[in-house]
């Protein structure tokens, strides 16, 4: 601690005053303005302040009380509950799609290959097992589905149905004009096919159901050909009416 006298020094220096007469010069790094006795209050004050309480608590980090978890678990197991009802409805509705998207594509395929060629070309389908159905384009007319050929599966959840039991076509009847009712393709072996302009050979409307056979709940989608070659969509709920998607 510096002396109260060469303190005022300092002041003066700091206020450009005119200099006491008790005031001495002062020098950077003299050795007056220190002392030894000097230093010891000051070290003590030091001390006194950066020293810590040994009474003091620290606060302990708090978890979950067994209440509080289950408040949380019953909360989840509810909206759980809630949401599998729909989330299952969507999943089934994407398999319905996504089945009736393949056949009517599988179907556009064969029709291509049928222009391109400039030969007539089939497209097959069989019941290998169950529920099960293969559809493949025959592109070389054999008869037989070659591994090059281009093939779907239509299987689990999705499988082809007859027209038993199912909602009326009346809707899908009245959008065919002079094409009239279609014929339901189900059975195996069956072949659909194409002649060189593209066309169904048969010159007749065709039609191929889609949905579950245990759970109807959750509608059905139908894959109806033209004799023109042009495919379109429908679906329709259970006991509902058919609805032309694409």
């Amino acid at each position: 601690m510096v002396h109260s006298k060469k303190v005022l020094c300092l002041a003066w220096l700091a206020r450009s005053r005119p200099r006491p007469r008790n005031c001495s010069k002062l020098k950077f790094g003299s050795p007056s303005l220190i002392g030894s006795k000097d230093l010891r209050p000051n070290e003590e004050t030091t001390l006194g302040r950066s020293a810590t309480f040994s009474g003091t608590h620290r606060s302990r980090s708090r978890g979950f009380s067994m209440v509080e978890l289950a408040v949380s678990m019953t909360v989840l197991l509810i909206l759980t509950a809630i949401a599998i009802p729909s989330l299952m409805r969507s999943f089934r509705t994407y398999q319905l799609n996504d089945a009736a998207a393949r056949l009517s594509d599988q179907l556009k395929f064969t029709r291509f290959e049928a222009v391109r060629r400039n030969t007539p070309v089939a497209m097959r389908i069989n019941n290998p097992s169950g529920n099960d159905w293969n559809a493949w384009t025959d592109s070389d007319g054999d008869g037989v589905k070659d591994p090059t050929e281009k093939q779907i599966l239509i299987s689990g959840f999705v499988s082809l149905l007859p027209a038993t039991g199912l909602p009326s076509t009346t809707s899908i009847t009245a959008t065919l004009g002079g094409a009239g009712t279609p014929t339901t393709v189900y059975g195996s072996p069956v072949n659909i096919t194409f002649d060189s302009r593209g066309a169904v050979s048969s010159l007749t409307a065709d039609i191929l159901y889609l949905g579950s056979t245990t759970n109807p709940e959750f509608g059905y989608r139908a894959v109806v050909l033209l004799p023109s070659g042009a495919v379109q969509i429908w679906t329709a709920p259970a006991g509902g009416t058919w609805q032309r998607i694409g």
